[in-house]
């Protein structure tokens, strides 16, 4: 075939260190559209961005030449970057080591932009780590709890 042809999409789960609350209300509107430049510089597309104040949710469509370990990469070290250029209220802001990605098909791109939507809701009734509980026992990801938190 003379051509390559993908729909990659990602669901990437981080949290901040520590998952301490740094994303406040007032700034969250701010780091989600930069995320979304930061996706539009590195040649992908942010669908959706939304989180609360200790993780983010960021649905991206990438081309097949970025790992999901670079989307990350480039997500969360250049947010970090800007957060503490902008905000000098967040000196002491970073995002936990490590993230997850879930692949997701096109048919459910509604549906994980709609859940990303009503983030806030969402953790009115489920605290992060249950969710996250959740996502690795729904995509079958084997853990090790004693890293998980730390």
């Amino acid at each position: 075939m003379a051509n390559t042809y993908t729909s990659l999409h990602y669901h990437l789960i981080f949290s901040t260190k520590n998952r301490q609350p740094w994303i406040a209300a007032e700034t969250e509107e701010r780091i989600w559209a930069y995320i979304g430049g930061i996706a539009r510089a590195h040649k992908m597309t942010v669908l959706q961005v939304g989180g609360v104040t200790d993780h983010i949710h960021v649905l991206v469509t990438a081309p097949a030449t970025i790992a999901p370990a670079q989307i990350a990469q480039y997500l969360k070290g250049d947010s970090s970057k800007w957060i503490h250029e902008e905000f000098r209220n967040m000196q002491g802001f970073g995002w936990r080591d490590g993230y997850s990605a879930f692949t997701v098909s096109k048919s459910s791109l509604p549906e994980v932009v709609r859940y990303i939507q009503n983030q806030r809701e969402h953790h009115h009734t489920k605290t992060f780590q249950e969710e996250y509980l959740e996502f690795l026992g729904k995509h079958g990801i084997e853990y090790d709890e004693r890293y998980l938190w730390g």
